[in-house]
């Protein structure tokens, strides 16, 4: 608890400094979500007060004030109160706030609208989220409209600055523990790719394998981080299949892509494999041209490349498949120039993964994509899809949907896969499912 302590207050101390005296961040709790009438869906806090202060109940705003001595954290919360917590469990209250998540001061939510303006009368810039939680902007826009309504007396801060802009390049490199986290929640997502895949047979239904993936994610005490895609057939040529109720056929391909939630950090990994365990001689020539664009994409996350460079090097190998199968007809440069691999490869080879799915950070910085550097992680997915009402495309091909995904670290020395445990290549996956050690 004291080293998670001190990593939290090294960050805030970190967001701070970039802040700079006369600034102050605001960071309000996630709302409680309704799932239906008077039942919540489970409360998962909200990403970037978690990453600045590890606190996990609703109801509650951040303050970092950088020009108080060393900087000052202060948090509202909820209050203790014995009947409430016997329906919902225990709160930390603003004394456990103080001596369990290193608050310098905290004082009941109830108090907010006392307190809070005042501290924003102080400051000459205000760092803020705007449109994650409309409801507590509303609260704000508010209380600074008062503020300016009383510049002449000089209390007023000058600028609404937007806090994600530094608040979620911090968070694009992650420190050792976050890695940790992640590694973990890799592993239990691959552990839960290999019970599908030993788990599958023709008849089963998509939901059954469903089940299979969610009872490994809970077992090892992880949240799925997506709802997963369990999409047989045709099925996998819908990018983000939901249904997950049709039955899976013999002679089709499932792609399964799944990840989960361990500590607040994601997983997100895709395979695609045979329900009956033998690819055919068509999903098997589609499916090397796949694993040739994942190998050729993760062997572009390099220290220095640019972020375009693997899904370029994705885009190069899949339309030189496409052409080699006869699907696609002509020049290499010219097809990928006129991007004639798009009716197959629609969407990006990958996208930043952390603490959020798809995680926050920029991919371009002014008009140029950024430069990769050690400490990111990212997902490495090319796919090809191919309807089964495509035209003028041989019919041994129609129908298949293929993606695989794997999550990748940049290392100081290149990349590091973190589902590297879970079979990739056609021969592997097929010796698993037939049972072959």
């Amino acid at each position: 608890m004291i080293m998670k302590l001190q990593g939290l207050t090294k960050r805030r101390h970190r967001l701070m400094e970039l802040i700079g005296d006369g600034g102050l961040a605001v960071l309000p709790a996630a709302l409680e979500q309704s799932r239906s009438r008077d039942t919540l869906y489970k409360y998962r806090p909200d990403s970037d007060l978690y990453y600045m202060t590890g606190f996990e109940e609703p109801e509650a705003v951040a303050v970092l004030i950088p020009g108080r001595g060393q900087g000052e954290f202060i948090l509202f919360c909820k209050e203790k109160d014995p009947e409430k917590e016997l329906w919902h469990g225990p709160r930390v209250g603003p004394k456990g706030a103080v001596a369990e998540y290193g608050a310098d001061d905290a004082f009941p939510i109830t108090e907010i609208d006392e307190i809070l303006p005042g501290l924003l009368a102080q400051s000459e810039r205000v760092y803020y989220t705007m449109g994650v939680n409309t409801v507590f902007d509303q609260r704000l826009l508010a209380w600074m409209h008062v503020l300016s309504s009383r510049r002449q007396s000089g209390h007023a801060p000058d600028e609404l600055v937007a806090l994600d802009h530094l608040l979620h390049e911090m968070r694009l490199f992650k420190d050792r523990k976050e890695l940790s986290a992640m590694k973990r929640s890799a592993k239990i997502a691959v552990g839960a790719h290999l019970r599908a895949m030993r788990a599958c047979y023709p008849g089963m239904m998509e939901y059954e394998m469903e089940a299979e993936l969610l009872c490994e994610f809970r077992r090892n005490d992880a949240e799925h981080s997506y709802c997963p895609i369990v999409a047989g057939g045709e099925n996998a040529c819908v990018l983000h299949y939901q249904n997950n109720n049709a039955p899976l056929k013999d002679g089709d391909l499932v792609l399964v892509d799944a990840g989960c939630e361990y500590e607040f950090y994601a997983s997100d990994i895709t395979r695609t494999f045979p329900v009956n365990g033998t690819f055919t001689d068509p999903q098997r020539e589609l499916y090397d041209v796949v694993y040739s664009a994942n190998r050729a994409a993760i062997k572009k996350v390099q220290p220095g490349n640019h972020w375009n460079d693997p899904h370029s090097a994705a885009v190069k190998e899949i339309t030189l498949g496409l052409r080699d199968l006869g699907i696609l007809n002509g020049r290499l440069p010219s097809l990928i120039k006129a991007e004639a691999y798009r009716p197959f490869f629609m969407h990006r080879t990958g996208h930043w993964l952390g603490m959020d799915v798809h995680d926050v950070g920029d991919y371009k910085i002014g008009e140029q994509w950024r430069l990769l550097e050690p400490g990111m992680v990212m997902t490495i997915e090319p796919g090809i899809y191919i309807g089964g009402n495509a035209k003028g495309i041989p019919k041994r091909w129609r129908g298949i949907g293929i993606r695989i995904e794997d999550d990748v670290y940049l290392a100081r020395h290149g990349p590091q896969v973190f589902s590297e445990g879970l079979p990739v290549l056609a021969k592997e996956i097929e010796d698993l499912m037939a049972g072959v050690n």
